[in-house]
């Protein structure tokens, strides 16, 4: 075998390698559509969707969402729904209770959340750093 066949073959077996991994990381992916936004729809919208009275600030589509999550409010949404697991005062947030009916649903949605936002911080913007900000990723789709 020639070496440029050699150097072919090699290439060629990086690549499959490489889009192994790219899909094996795609397949475990949180996102808004598929994982988060089930869970907003029944625990949050009857307050913070389009037909709720006005008891709260919308959150029934993802851009909505993402002013809360990663925008002029970042970190408002985490510091509402976290557990109060990390917090100097052991105190949920004031929105954690509808994660869920039971302790244990409740977990189950808060983790979900978890993974799709990334960095998961209950500062407000003004106290993230820059690399902080990065770290959350939220993808739509």
């Amino acid at each position: 075998m020639g070496r440029s066949m050699r150097m072919m073959l090699m290439v060629l077996s990086i690549s499959i390698v490489m889009m192994g991994y790219a899909m094996a990381e795609e397949k475990g992916m949180v996102t808004y559509e598929n994982d988060v936004k089930p869970i907003i729809a029944k625990g949050c919208l009857s307050c913070h969707g389009s037909n709720a009275p006005s008891k709260g600030p919308r959150m029934d589509t993802y851009q909505n969402l993402m002013v809360f999550v990663n925008g002029k409010d970042t970190g408002a949404f985490m510091r509402r729904l976290d557990d109060g697991k990390n917090t100097k005062d052991s105190k949920p947030g004031n929105m954690y209770t509808w994660l869920g009916k039971t302790d244990e649903e409740r977990t189950k949605n808060l983790e979900m959340i978890k993974k799709w936002v990334g960095g998961w911080t209950l500062k407000r913007k003004a106290e993230i750093t820059e690399e902080g900000l990065k770290a959350i990723k939220a993808k739509e789709k």
